[in-house]
């Protein structure tokens, strides 16, 4: 500290100005508020993403990567070298960075309260309810107990109640969005496990959030119990305002917001401004700010698209920029260092063990009360047990309000860390719902018993795709009485670390539990879509939602095709048709997706070029009208595709034609594969086929003699205005196109139909046939990581 000449008068700093005039003027940056700023953002959000690639392959959430990248900022790590903290942290800039990573999890916060739908929790059935209770109270009284320990040992001086209050909640506390993000990691959020599980972090997120507010009310400078009763009752006050005046402001905007159409700019100023008035006056009440937003995200209604517009608006920005500054302030408070001794590790040892002893514990004890097997609850025990953002910001209050010390926060920190760190590796362990199906016969669509029932798993990624879907099952439940033709039609759902994510696995859970709204229209109408068309035919159709990151997405469909013994797993290509006819990608994720269905899939798989079969609406069975083509050079692909046109060709309004290519004498279609070898299989199949023909007027073949890739285009040209081709994959047919396809999942033949120069009105399934000789899902047979036993995802 500086001090006067002569008069010994202490100097405080001058404050920090905003922006210098540069370099060239002979000004450091990093002097001033702002490029000093900027720089510490960039810093912490750059080690956060490094540490989560890092941690990635141990499917550690996000979370720990931003816990661990905030302590190795902090004292315990780089800062112990005094010209780093003293350059990029310097004392007097931790306002400016608080201020704004304050400003971010306010928002954060708020978006925890969207995700929360107060109605759902009322809904929460008695297991999970008892569950809760029991993950709460006796974590809680040992904390009480722990909070003794402490205040006998290394945090003496702090009142007695609220810091048994702060311990209470420190150890009873599980994190809601940090669950359900590794509940979905873990595929696990269709299991009874799964269900209970978020269930009950709903309520003890709801009760933690009380719990805090009457902590925070317990801690302020003046003892009086009267300020704590004034606090709690203005506090209860503002709820109840919020309940009552701003729901329904809030409601009324909600109401104005109809689907399809863009959200008015104003309703979001708006509700960002409640946001912020309502911090304001939970901070004047003396709760904190984090309550008023965490209430107004609370309140905001859930129906239409206002909610989803909101966390589209601000979630990015948040939680991608912000947040992790929370994280690194918290890390600057955290010196690990100050954990030494005998004494300070057993009792962070001690801390630790209460922590998990409470919750697994307690969660067991109410689990096997209500007949849940012993693995499942171990299983509830550990995941009741993460730990996350709440819990920093509990203990982040608690050293603002001088409750914890340095040393009891960086034990507790480490709790935090520890808990969430395992409970990924040991669920994992311990738990492992699906097991490999049981075999089943009927893999294929080619199959001699044809009045056996044919199982279909189709995927869609939006409504997009769900017409020519409907319209393809439709053409291909045939007339067999025995026969029925059943569809799982699974919604691929990308699984991402936004907030909306979490929002996402909330519509799509099960019978309203915890958080499936029935009145909600965004996401019912491709259920809606799938229900009309079951009534008004005789297919099954059961709704499916996969929800997973891309990387592991072909894992649910292929376990899902596998526990559904399904013989057909048909996929949308990765490109969609624009306007003018050109392909557009949906993004090279989508592509790989697909190829990995491919190569793990047990069963056939179909992937569908899908430019609007029967048109952009689901056709009737009475005005089906569709030419399908099969070209047909031989192999198994080849006839696959056949079998599937032969049973599509049994329904009234399909004609169905097969141009079988035959090449010229001392010619070959295609130098590298061996016809020769499956010609008599060919040959039966074809017999098959002229015999259906002789008795089927809507079915015709031509035989076209070929020697060269021209004469084959020329007879996929004479068919051009078709409606749909049946193609093999791997038709042993010479490359069409001169440059290299970037679809090898299309084989040859389906590349050239799929281009644009062939076609705009032409749909087109590929379709590869199930070999187990060489599938990696059953040479594998759950082997490592390539397909996980993961569990089935339930209808909606």
């Amino acid at each position: 500290m500086a001090t006067n000449n002569g008069t010994g008068a202490p100097v405080c700093p001058a404050p920090m100005k905003a922006t210098s005039n540069g370099a060239f003027q002979n000004e450091n940056p990093l002097d001033f508020a702002l490029p000093l700023l900027i720089v510490q953002i960039i810093l912490v959000v750059t080690l956060t993403r490094v540490l989560a690639f890092i941690l990635r392959p141990l499917r550690q959430p996000r979370v720990i990567a931003e816990i661990i990248g905030g302590i190795l900022l902090g004292p315990s790590a780089l800062g112990r070298n005094k010209e780093f903290i003293n350059k990029i942290f310097p004392k007097r800039s931790m306002t400016v960075l608080d201020t704004l990573a304050n400003i971010g999890l306010l928002f954060f916060l708020f978006l925890v309260g969207l995700e929360l739908d107060i109605r759902a929790i009322r809904r929460t059935g008695k297991k999970a309810l008892g569950i809760a209770a029991a993950g709460i109270s006796l974590p809680f009284v040992l904390g009480i107990g722990t909070s003794f320990v402490l205040r006998s040992t290394i945090n003496k001086g702090v009142g007695e109640i609220a810091f048994l209050v702060f311990m209470g909640v420190a150890l009873s506390i599980t994190a809601f969005p940090v669950l359900a993000r590794i509940l979905a990691e873990l595929k696990l959020l269709t299991t009874d496990v799964g269900r209970i599980a978020m269930s009950a972090a709903a309520v003890n997120d709801v009760v933690a959030w009380i719990l805090l507010a009457l902590a925070i009310a317990l801690t302020g400078s003046n003892n009086s119990p009267l300020v704590s009763v004034w606090v709690l009752l203005c506090g209860s006050a503002f709820v109840l305002f919020a309940i009552f005046l701003l729901k329904p402001i809030l409601t009324l905007m909600a109401r104005r917001c109809l689907d399809g159409e863009p959200v008015k700019e104003l309703y979001i100023c708006i509700t960002l401004s409640l946001v912020l008035a309502a911090g304001f006056v939970t901070d004047t009440i003396g709760i904190h700010a984090l309550f008023g937003a965490f209430v107004v995200g609370i309140i905001v209604p859930k129906d239409g698209p206002f909610a989803s517009v909101l966390i589209e608006k601000i979630e990015d920005l948040v939680s991608g920029l912000f947040l992790p500054l929370y994280f690194a302030s918290s890390g600057l408070k955290t010196n690990v260092a100050t954990i030494k001794g005998g004494q300070s590790w057993g009792l962070l040892v001690l801390v630790i063990f209460n922590a998990c002893f409470g919750k697994i514990v307690g969660t067991i004890g109410v689990s096997m009360l209500f007949k849940v097997p012993f693995r499942e609850a171990l299983t509830l025990g550990f995941l009741m047990n993460t730990k996350g953002l709440v819990e920093l910001i509990v203990l982040n209050i608690g050293k603002d309000r001088k409750v914890l010390n340095d040393q009891s926060f960086a034990i507790l920190v480490l709790m935090a860390l520890f808990t969430t760190f395992i409970t990924t590796p040991i669920v994992m362990a311990i738990y492992k719902p699906a097991r490999k199906g049981e075999p089943y016969k009927h893999r294929t669509i080619q199959r001699k018993d044809c009045d056996t029932e044919l199982r279909i798993l189709a995927c869609f990624h939006s409504t997009r795709n769900i017409p020519t879907l409907i319209n393809l099952i439709e053409s291909s439940r045939g007339i067999r009485k025995k026969g029925h033709l059943c569809v799982y039609a699974m919604h691929l759902m990308e699984l991402s670390e936004r907030s909306s994510a979490i929002t996402m696995i909330h519509k799509a859970r099960k019978n309203g539990r915890p958080f499936w709204n029935k009145k909600r229209q965004d996401q019912d109408q491709m259920v809606i879509a799938f229900e009309a068309y079951q009534q008004l035919s005789s297919v099954t159709v059961r709704p499916m939602t996969a929800i997973s990151a891309l990387n592991t997405i072909h894992e649910d469909i292929c376990t899902s095709a596998d526990r559904k013994r399904a013989a057909l797993i048909l996929m949308p290509f990765h490109k969609h048709q624009r306007l003018d006819g050109s392909m557009e990608s949906l993004g090279h994720s989508f592509h790989l997706v697909n190829q990995r269905v491919l190569r793990h899939a047990p069963c056939t798989v179909g992937i569908l070029v899908d430019r609007g079969l029967g048109g952009t609406t689901q056709v009737v069975a009475s005005e089906v009208s569709y030419s399908v083509v099969v070209p047909f050079s031989g192999g198994q692909d080849d006839r696959e595709a056949l079998a599937y046109g032969m049973r599509m060709a049994e329904h009234p309004g399909i004609k169905l034609t097969v141009l079988k290519f035959t090449a010229k004498p001392g010619m070959s279609l295609d130098s590298k594969a061996d016809v020769g070898a499956e010609s008599d299989k060919d040959n039966e199949i074809l017999s098959e086929f002229i015999s259906l023909s002789k008795r089927n007027e809507s079915i015709g073949h031509e035989e076209k003699i070929v020697g060269s890739k021209e004469d084959i285009i020329a007879a996929l040209r004479s068919m051009s205005k078709s409606s749909l081709f049946l193609v093999g994959r791997m038709s042993p047919t010479m490359p069409l196109t001169e440059k290299s396809t970037d679809c090898p999942e299309l084989g040859h033949l389906g590349s050239y139909l799929a281009s644009s120069d062939f076609s705009t009105t032409s749909s087109i399934l590929v379709v590869q046939q199930y070999d187990p000789s060489t599938n990696a899902m059953e040479q594998a047979q759950f082997d490592g990581n390539e397909v996980s036993n993961a569990p089935l995802p339930d209808a909606v």
